[in-house]
């Protein structure tokens, strides 16, 4: 397997096995200790490449994979469905494959891209459409089949990541202009206000949990709705938490831990900086 060695040198490696959950096939992350589920909040799940690499025929998983963490400094771009079986890819792919020009792979299924580059991605991790980005959290299948005409090394790559992550997920801007009034309205006055406001249709879908607008992408919606609670509440996080948490948009994922933060925490964190 042609894998940069300086992945290999990581302890954040798990195995992975192609399961149907809630009908849908995905890949699992396994343990290469246990051979039961893997978590990439859960280090001691994890274990060496070598060690992966013997454990999945042993626990007949179908390859190996590599965690993201805040403590190392990779980030991995997903590109799906943008390769043909006869190795064509998808002229917007082949865009970002160039622009970040560093270690790419052929992923398992021969149908996508995995990129590998260091850089740090504002916000955690986004996904939008057949694009998915992440530094942490997440772990992506390693196949070790190197596209060629990319780089063999991951390369540094940070004003090239803050770029394309301006681009394909660009977050909302609010309203012009905030006023102390505003933030010292009630929680109750304060939602309905932003609903008789010029975006106040856009606001009341993502508030009722209606995320259309932004392709069906939650992650995406919730950046959104924090960005417009953000404007009416001051920038208060702690204002912004609480009525995020009486959203449509409230999920499980919202007290999801990624490194020494929750996924909601980092979400109005970015949300806050961008206003």
């Amino acid at each position: 397997m042609d894998i940069p060695q300086e992945l290999r040198e990581y302890k954040q490696w798990v195995v992975w096995k192609m399961a149907e959950v809630d009908g849908r096939k995905t890949k699992l992350p396994i343990s290469p200790w246990s051979g039961k589920l893997a978590a990439c909040d859960k280090p001691q799940s994890w274990s060496t490449y070598r060690h992966s690499r013997f454990a999945a025929p042993r626990f007949r998983c179908d390859g190996v994979g590599f965690v993201f963490t805040a403590d190392d400094p990779f980030c991995g771009v997903d590109l799906d469905g943008c390769r043909t079986p006869d190795g064509i890819i998808a002229p917007e792919a082949r865009r970002i494959i160039d622009r970040l020009n560093s270690y790419s792979e052929v992923s398992p299924s021969g149908t996508g891209v995995h990129i590998f580059v260091k850089a740090k991605l504002p916000g955690g991790g986004r996904r939008t459409g057949k694009i998915e980005v992440y530094d942490s959290g997440r772990y992506f299948t390693v196949s070790g089949k190197h596209l060629e005409g990319t780089p063999r090394k991951i390369m540094d790559r940070q004003q090239e990541i803050d770029e394309l992550s301006a681009e394909i997920f660009p977050v909302p801007s609010p309203p012009a202009k905030s006023s102390p009034a505003m933030a010292a309205m009630s929680d109750d006055d304060l939602i309905e206000r932003a609903k008789r406001a010029r975006n106040g249709d856009r606001f009341t879908r993502l508030w009722t949990g209606n995320i259309s607008d932004y392709a069906n992408d939650h992650s995406r919606a919730d950046a959104a709705l924090c960005c417009m609670l953000a404007f009416w509440s001051d920038g208060d996080s702690d204002r912004i938490d609480r009525l995020f948490r009486r959203s449509g948009l409230m999920r499980d994922k919202w007290d999801r831990r990624t490194g020494d933060t929750t996924y909601g925490a980092l979400t109005i964190r970015v949300a806050i900086n961008e206003g």
